[in-house]
Order: structure tokens, then C-alpha cells, then sequence
């Protein structure tokens, strides 16, 4: 699974413990993470929580990354931001219990962590064992066990409704603030992962157009 993580600006300075948190609770299952930044706060390319959600749709849209991990300072706005497109469902991730109950009942494909709200003491810890437990199994596998079949009808149900409700994402993008969305993509490592990993001819096309 290719892991995209973003941070916004508020929160970039922890960048790096998030990064190495989520690193080590994954490789063992053979997760690779790619660290899109924001990498600290006085980056030139700065990113705030909306346009975290640009950046998850594009990655998950076009196939670039499997799952996101992002967050600001509640985790309220990064997670509002990234609902706003198609092709993503992003949880509220506060505990390690959270993590495991969205994977496996929500199935979702990103998750918005609050990187200022009791991030003291232990913060790598908690971080470390809530990617665990995210990770750990196959999402969608659902909890309890007497609860899995109406579960997975829901998040069948869940993405037929997303998918009616929400233009495609190129229309999107080309309906927003440009400079709104070229700041999203202009992180120094995001041409070198996106058109890396990037499945989507039509998306990636449009992507190099903006950065032309």
C-alpha cells in the first residue's frame, strides 16, 4: 500500500515525528510511505487544511496513493476538506481504537489526526500505536462480528451516494481558485511522488498542465 502523508502549516513542525511514527508502525506489513510535506514551518511551499483535501483527492484519485494520513490542529478541518471531494472518505482518528473501528467498519481511505489538541507526553506513542492499529488488518473486515454484513452493505451504499453527489475531479479542480490548487501541489517532493505513482492518464495530464 503506497501511504501519502500531508501535514498543513499550523502543524508542519511535528512533521517528522508523524513521519517516523507512522513509518515504523507500517513497513513491517510492507506499507511504503510517501511524506508529501508540509516538512516545517517556514517552507516555501506552505500548505493550509483545504488544501490538505485537494492534495488527498488528487493523490487517491489518481491512484498515486492508496491512503492518506493528514491531520491540523483539531483534525476537524483537514478531515472537513478532504469529505469535500469524490473518491474520499476521511475519518476523525483521535486514539488507537478510533483507528481500528474506522478501518474496519468505515473502510475509508484517509484519516484526519489533531496534531495540536493533547499532543504532549507520549504524543509519538500514541501516534505509533494508532497506525498500528489502522494498518494492522484488511479494512472493511468490520466489528463486531454479529455486525459485519450490514456494515459493508452501508459503505457499499456510502459510495453509490458519493458517487451521484459529486462531480468528477477534474471539473472540480478546474472550478476552484488556481492559485488555491497550485499551492497544493507545489510541495518540493510532489512532482517526484505524484507522477511516480500516478495511475490516472487523464488526471495526471491535467496535473502537469498546472505545473507547466
Amino acid at each position: 500500500m503506497k501511504i501519502a502523508l500531508i501535514n498543513e502549516n499550523s502543524q508542519a513542525a511535528k512533521n517528522a515525528i508523524i513521519a517516523e511514527a507512522l513509518t515504523k508502525a507500517v513497513a513491517p506489513q510492507g506499507h511504503t510511505v510517501y511524506n508529501y510535506g508540509q516538512y516545517a514551518v517556514d517552507d516555501a511551499a506552505q500548505l493550509t487544511y483545504i488544501q490538505n483535501g485537494i492534495l488527498a483527492a488528487i493523490l487517491l484519485n489518481s491512484g498515486a496513493a492508496d491512503f492518506v494520513v493528514t491531520g491540523c490542529g483539531t483534525g476537524q478541518g483537514a478531515m472537513l476538506a478532504c469529505n469535500s471531494f469524490p473518491g474520499v472518505i476521511c475519518g476523525l482518528v483521535v486514539d488507537p481504537s478510533d483507528a481500528y473501528l474506522f478501518s474496519q467498519i468505515n473502510n475509508g481511505n484517509a484519516v484526519s489526526l489533531p496534531y495540536a489538541k493533547g499532543f504532549g507526553w507520549g504524543a509519538e506513542l500514541n501516534l505509533e500505536n494508532l497506525f498500528t492499529q489502522l494498518f494492522k488488518e484488511e479494512g472493511g473486515c468490520g466489528y463486531p462480528s454479529d455486525r459485519v454484513v450490514p456494515q459493508q452493505r452501508n459503505k457499499k451504499i456510502l459510495d453509490a451516494v458519493k458517487e451521484v453527489t459529486y462531480n468528477d475531479l477534474i471539473s472540480i479542480l478546474k472550478g476552484l481558485d488556481q492559485d488555491l490548487v497550485k499551492g497544493a501541489i507545489s510541495g518540493p517532493k510532489f512532482q517526484e511522488y505524484f507522477f511516480a505513482n500516478s495511475k490516472d492518464a487523464e488526471l495526471t495530464s491535467f496535473i502537469k498542465s498546472l505545473l507547466a
